[in-house]
């Protein structure tokens, strides 16, 4: 490992912009510790000298655990990028709270309790960056999506409010904010929405924009990983990092629209939006 080598956990490692991003780290010269739960998938990271982990950002034990591990291996953690997330989509009233509470253990407790634990140890080092997967949801609400928006939206708060406090002891706070992105969390989420929709009030429009959703994360409409795990790496390797990078095709655009655009006209487009019949494959 070079003298400029940081000591990375990536979190939320076993696929797309994790596994992506934990490559292009240790290809850089970067000592990587990739952790999620499906420590199976991670296997393939190891050819590329990443070290894998078993966790569960759910779990206080198995954080506690991994923070320790590579502690106690390296004697310092530089950089934590919090990149695990899960979302389930569904009208506010339908979602159980069961899995509205899930959402907010994985992409906003989870993610807290991490920088708790690892934000000790940047202080005494003097220096040390935490870098966020936020996404645009957590800046413009989108049709089905609130028990996701309110998650991200809790990161945004969460982020800035680090930023702040921890400045003055040579930590940066860093949030990387994702449009659409071409993975598989797309499908899962349009798999949710079918599931909380059906048999409710919400069943047609839910199925339709279900379908939308799919139409979109499988098509080449949207930027693949490999653009958010870039901007990952900037915002993990930059002198002086920007406190947000927005990324992917539409991002910028959605929220310049967002911001823009009077409430009511925002609302309108997103209900329209979930009427539409993409390629013919939003009848019900």
């Amino acid at each position: 490992m070079s003298q400029n080598a940081k000591v990375i956990l990536v979190t939320g490692a076993s696929s797309g912009i994790g596994f992506d991003t934990a490559q292009r780290l240790a290809a850089m010269g970067h000592k990587v510790y990739a952790a999620a739960r499906r420590v199976e998938l991670m296997e393939p990271l190891r050819n590329d000298g990443v070290e894998v982990l078993s966790l569960d950002v759910t779990n206080e034990q198995s954080m506690s655990a991994a923070i320790d591990t590579i502690l106690t291996r390296e004697g310092r953690i530089d950089v934590l990028f919090n990149n695990a997330g899960y979302g389930y989509f569904g009208a506010v009233e339908q979602v159980a709270m069961a899995e509205a509470r899930r959402q907010l253990e994985v992409n906003v407790f989870g993610l807290a309790r991490l920088c708790q634990l690892v934000i000790p140890i940047m202080r005494r080092q003097g220096s040390g960056r935490i870098v966020n997967t936020s996404s645009i949801a957590g800046r413009s609400v989108f049709l089905f999506g609130g028990w996701y928006n309110v998650s991200k939206y809790s990161v945004e708060a969460l982020s800035d409010a680090m930023r702040i406090e921890l400045k003055p002891y040579g930590i940066d706070v860093v949030m990387v904010e994702p449009g659409p992105i071409r993975t598989d969390w797309g499908i899962i989420a349009a798999r949710h929405l079918r599931e909380s929709s059906a048999d409710t009030p919400y069943a047609e429009l839910g199925s339709r924009w279900a379908n939308t959703m799919d139409w979109g994360y499988t098509g080449n409409l949207f930027s693949g990983p490999d653009r958010v795990a870039a901007a990952a790496c900037r915002a993990i390797t930059a002198r002086r990092p920007r406190a947000r990078y927005v990324v992917g095709r539409y991002a910028r655009l959605t929220l310049a629209l967002h911001a823009l655009l009077p409430t009511r006209w925002w609302d309108a487009a997103m209900r329209r939006a979930g009427t539409l019949r993409l390629g013919g494959k939003n009848k019900v």
